[in-house]
């Protein structure tokens, strides 16, 4: 599975968000995509997902434009897991998994032995074996994200995009759901916020600034001093990881 951007721009509301983006995920490559508070990572990931709609360029998924595909077609090829999670979804945990099976059910198929295995991996992975049973609403916020990561993984496609997937979770926790999706061995893009960890996990980084991508390839030549002075305002030195000193303001 691969996926591909080229020429990409993105408005709401009429406003440019998003200016000519381009780039690519090959098959199983994990690709993080950084940027400061409001570049338009997540607005590129949301037309990505279908969410939005570019005003120009194409998104395709193994050459097909995503927009043009079923809403079942694109569910089969492309998981999400999405910044704006629900919040008070009134189901069970093992419910909100199982809904990533939805794809490969007509309205009158039930559940088989395949989705109550896939389903019942998915929790383990996640570490929400138990949990089943548990309403999604009463559950912590890095739980929510593990719950909803677990509905991806069901969903069993060849294609992930996470929206700051780390969000809520605890140090452990974060660490540990990256270190999952690198195991995955799938294509991955995902919208990451702390630098360390996108240079530690992702086999590449596209580095926003403003709505348009600024510079992409392999962490270690992306995220050098001069490109996180120019789109952070900090100073960075490398050792074993990035340090980070505010710039001062010359007087």
């Amino acid at each position: 599975m691969r996926l591909d951007l080229g020429g990409v721009s993105v408005e709401v509301n009429g406003r440019p968000i998003v200016n000519r983006a381009d780039l690519a995920v090959d098959d199983g490559e994990f690709v993080g995509l950084v940027g400061p508070n409001g570049c338009g990572k997540s607005t590129l990931l949301r037309a990505v997902y279908r969410a939005l709609r570019p005003s120009a360029g194409l998104i395709a998924v193994d050459g097909d434009d995503v927009h043009r595909l079923s809403w079942r077609e694109s569910a089969r090829r492309t998981a999400v897991v999405a910044q704006e999670a629900p919040a008070e979804l009134d189901f069970t945990v093992w419910e909100v998994v199982l809904m990533g099976r939805s794809p490969y059910k007509s309205a009158l198929d039930g559940i088989d032995a395949t989705d109550e295995e896939l389903c019942a991996g998915a929790l383990e992975r996640v570490g929400l074996t138990g949990a089943e049973e548990r309403v999604y609403a009463t559950l912590s916020g890095g739980e929510k994200q593990r719950a909803l990561i677990a509905r991806a993984l069901a969903q069993r496609t060849r294609l992930l995009l996470l929206d700051e997937p780390t969000s809520h979770l605890d140090i452990r926790h974060q660490l540990e759901l990256l270190h999952l999706v690198r195991e995955l061995g799938i294509a991955t893009l995902a919208a990451l916020h702390d630098l360390n960890q996108a240079a530690a996990f992702c086999d590449r980084l596209y580095v926003m600034e403003a709505g348009r991508i600024l510079v992409g390839g392999p962490p270690d030549r992306v995220l050098v001093p001069e490109v996180i002075s120019q789109v952070y305002g900090v100073r960075a030195v490398r050792r074993t990881q990035l340090v980070f000193e505010r710039l001062k303001e010359e007087r």
